[in-house]
């Protein structure tokens, strides 16, 4: 051991050093990913599609929640019910509004205005908020989930069983999911 009380071996693991170069890259990429995340997010960037191809169809909308939990689809040209979402029912339709009502509140923007159903020359369907220049293509969703919103572009009157749902009803009608409900 006359090497200041180190043997072979401790001398072998100090003079092999891991390269630092590779720790500096890792490092920095990591940094790099950090800082784009936050820059997209803090800075709300999207890097989402807007479809801006013409109309085929569309049809101006209103969903208005009912104290009971169900939603009313109205035609907004009209003001005619087409059709009562029962409760607990149409969970993508409901989270589909509930994201838009969602940016409406945080833009201040009221829950009157019309959403906007469109069918569109490049095959997307899609549900258009014009007071905060949002949209989803439902179509992306699958073609299930799609159609739930389909038949609004058609559907001129509610069902029978939905029928019955409106002349039982004695609630006025309330802006999708504000909570205020006006009473008699």
């Amino acid at each position: 051991m006359g090497n200041g009380g180190m043997s072979a071996t401790s001398q072998a693991i100090v003079s092999d050093h891991f390269p630092r170069a590779p720790l500096y890259l890792a490092g920095a990429a990591v940094l790099l990913t950090i800082l784009g995340v936050s820059t997209v997010r803090v800075g709300d960037l999207r890097t989402s599609y807007v479809s801006t191809a013409a109309a085929i169809k569309e049809r101006a909308l209103r969903f208005e929640d009912q104290k009971d939990g169900s939603v009313t689809v109205i035609d907004a040209a009209t003001n005619k019910t087409i059709e009562i979402v029962s409760p607990g029912t149409n969970g993508f339709l409901r989270g589909a509004l509930r994201g838009l009502a969602r940016e409406r509140k945080r833009t201040s923007a009221g829950a009157e205005p019309p959403f906007r159903l469109a069918s569109r020359t490049d095959g997307r369907l899609t549900l258009d908020d014009p007071t905060t220049a949002r949209q989803i293509d439902l179509k992306s969703f699958g073609p299930t989930n799609a159609l739930v919103f389909e038949r609004f572009l058609t559907q001129q009157e509610p069902t029978p069983r939905e029928t019955n749902a409106i002349a039982i009803s004695t609630t006025p009608l309330a802006p999708l999911f504000t909570g205020k409900h006006s009473r008699n």
